[in-house]
């Protein structure tokens, strides 16, 4: 009977198949039913789950970027969230500002102020003396400079989500399938795709999934340099309830290049869990994405506990709340979108490196073009495999 029934399972076939359903996936199915083409979600776990890189609360949205392609999709991405937000009939974005402080004449902080210059975001540039009246609780360390990005802010992430998946569902021809582990996929003209319970076939193929991306892409002969890394991510607690919240106005920020660590610190005002503040190290230790919860190492939460008690002296500095995320990371940051080099119609969103939740819209847009055989509405060339010559190595 189970023989008969996966049969029949796959006597259906799919313009496309898209597996994974965080936030890339997710928006690239909505994208693709969106463009009347018959679509099926598959998702390892059941949702809602927390194992990926696209649950939580809250993440950051903002245009300060020191590259200017990734500037250029977040203006694009602005307008999609808010049409996803008119959609969905639901709040998903709150505008707080987003404070970055970094080295004055340090590379990065001074690359940053020129490209946001250069594309007249609305900044506000902070002098040393009238920083402690504008951001009150906050110690700017010796030689730092600190801007404004004023139109930055929270995206509700979770909410987001579930406000995209909801979407695409409602779209006619759009399926999830959660629960559903990819076995195997064969690639040829039509794509099949065996998961625990089911054969599916779709005419392409997007593989969206985050951390597990490299164990779907042996299937199909190719590896990339992917680096999985476990974050924990901190909640502080507030000596006084409120100090560090949204409802005050306290805005987002990033500490770039830090005293110590050579990786961002970020941290989004109280709100999630009234009275705590959500402050990060935006890198962490390397782990398998099944054996997450294995990975002990807490040095990202020491250099954190000194960086809040240097720097944010009204938050209790001892971790309140310690959660897992994790990051797949490629050797540049910058993120994997291109079709695979042999199989045309096999499409790939990967490596967001830990930054990619707030181009969720944008990024769906383009996987889905790809995956219709599109030209993409961007240059695609800083995310193409080939830049990793080196490394990207045939698994077969």
């Amino acid at each position: 009977l189970a023989r008969e029934l996966k049969l029949e399972m796959s006597s259906e076939v799919y313009d496309c198949i898209v597996i994974g359903a965080g936030i890339q996936g997710s928006c690239t199915a909505y994208q693709l039913a969106k463009n009347k083409q018959k679509t099926l979600l598959l998702e390892q776990f059941v949702l809602p789950h927390s194992r990926g890189s696209s649950h939580g609360q809250t993440r950051v949205i903002r245009k300060t970027y020191e590259e200017d392609f990734y500037v250029q999709m977040m203006h694009e991405s602005y307008e999609l969230w808010a049409q996803l937000e008119r959609e969905a009939g639901v709040e998903l974005y709150r505008r707080t500002g987003l404070l970055v402080m970094g080295p004055e004449n340090g590379e990065g902080f001074s690359r940053l102020k020129a490209t946001m210059q250069r594309h007249k975001i609305p900044t506000v540039f902070l002098e040393k003396q009238e920083f402690s009246q504008h951001i009150p609780n906050v110690n700017l360390a010796d030689g730092n400079g600190a801007l404004i990005d004023t139109f930055a802010g929270v995206l509700y992430a979770d909410r987001a989500l579930r406000a995209v998946q909801r979407l695409f569902q409602s779209c006619g021809g759009g399926v999830i399938k959660d629960g559903e582990k990819v076995i195997d996929i064969r690639p040829g003209t039509e794509v099949t795709v065996t998961t625990d319970s089911g054969v599916y076939r779709g005419r392409s193929l997007v593989i969206t999934a985050g951390p597990w991306a490299n164990t779907l892409l042996t299937h199909t002969g190719l590896q990339l340099p992917l680096k999985v890394v476990k974050i924990n991510v901190c909640y502080w607690k507030e000596k006084i309830p409120g100090t560090y919240s949204v409802g005050q106005s306290f805005p987002c920020f990033i500490e770039m290049e830090p005293i110590e660590g050579e990786y961002d610190i970020y941290g989004l005002p109280s709100n999630e869990y009234p009275g705590l503040m959500k402050v990060c190290y935006h890198m962490g230790s390397e782990t398998e994405p099944d054996e997450r919860d294995k990975q002990t190492d807490r040095g990202d939460i020491d250099i954190l506990v000194r960086f809040v008690t240097r720097c944010l002296p009204g938050l209790v500095p001892v971790p309140a709340v310690v959660e897992s995320c994790m990051y797949t990371v490629t050797p540049d940051h910058n993120f994997v979108l291109d079709s695979h080099p042999t199989y045309g119609n096999i499409i790939i969103g990967a490596g967001f490196s830990g930054h990619g939740f707030k181009f969720g819209p944008i990024i769906g847009k383009l996987l889905s073009q790809l995956a219709m055989g599109q030209v993409p509405s961007y240059d695609l060339s800083p995310f193409r495999i080939q830049r990793f010559q080196s490394h990207a190595r045939s698994s077969l």
